[in-house]
């Protein structure tokens, strides 16, 4: 069985949704031969230089689920994005790029955190392609701590007042841009988080001078209450909410 979460965002001051991350990396995801982790697994993530006590146990959990022969990919989220290689190796996981096709049981399957599918947020598009630039992005693991800190305290501000301004339509997919994502990669399944609104869609495609349906799932965050995965075996995939 292949395992697949996203938008966790862990952080500190959520106590409860952290021990719940902690026991389901205990009793559950050592069943899978496979854990992705798709992307805002943190709620802010300002360098690996920058990592809390509270960090290096989260990354400990996931070092001591690899060593019971969970294989575990990590894939960039628009929180978590400067998230590095440092990291990876205390919790003995491996970066996956954005997007990324991996082939379970033979199919290929498109993987993405789902922002990039966001294209009618031309705002957000913007400065996601600033941030992501690798001299920006350099400079920003670089800056002072301090200067991270305020910087990334000062971006959430403004990233929720406009976010709370922008109609619902605005800030989830456009199914046009994951049909030409999904037919550029000649696949039939994409899964995705970011947007917060689990669901599974049926799409129909054109591969190959050929008329398919496809489908795409996304998947839920997890909040203090209840969480959401998406397990793939011989069988096929199924999107499961689960309390804690």
């Amino acid at each position: 069985m292949q395992l697949f979460i996203s938008d966790l965002h862990l952080h500190e001051d959520r106590p409860a949704l952290s021990r719940a991350f902690l026991h389901f990396l205990a009793e559950q995801a050592p069943r899978a031969e496979v854990l992705y982790l798709l992307g805002d697994i943190f709620d802010i993530w300002i360098g690996d230089d920058a990592m809390t006590p509270y960090h290096q146990e989260m990354a400990a959990a996931l070092k001591k689920l690899s060593e019971t022969g969970t294989r575990i990919y990590l894939m960039h989220g628009n929180r978590d994005f400067l998230l590095r290689h440092r990291f990876c190796r205390l919790a003995g996981c491996e970066l996956l790029p954005d997007p990324c096709v991996i082939r379970p049981y033979g199919e290929p399957i498109l993987l993405m955190h789902g922002d990039l599918l966001c294209t009618r947020d031309e705002q957000y598009q913007k400065m996601r392609r600033v941030l992501r630039n690798p001299i920006i992005n350099f400079i920003l693991r670089n800056l002072p701590l301090s200067q991270r800190r305020k910087l990334a305290a000062k971006t959430q501000q403004i990233s929720k007042s406009l976010s709370s301004k922008k109609e619902a339509g605005i800030v989830d997919v456009t199914e046009d841009e994951v049909i030409r994502r999904m037919q550029e990669h000649q696949v039939t399944t994409l899964i995705h988080g970011h947007t917060h609104r689990p669901a599974v869609h049926d799409l129909t495609l054109q591969i190959q001078q050929q008329t398919l349906p496809g489908k795409r799932y996304v998947l839920g965050d997890w909040t203090d209450s209840g969480a959401w995965k998406l397990e793939l075996d011989e069988t096929g995939l199924r999107l499961l909410p689960f309390n804690y």
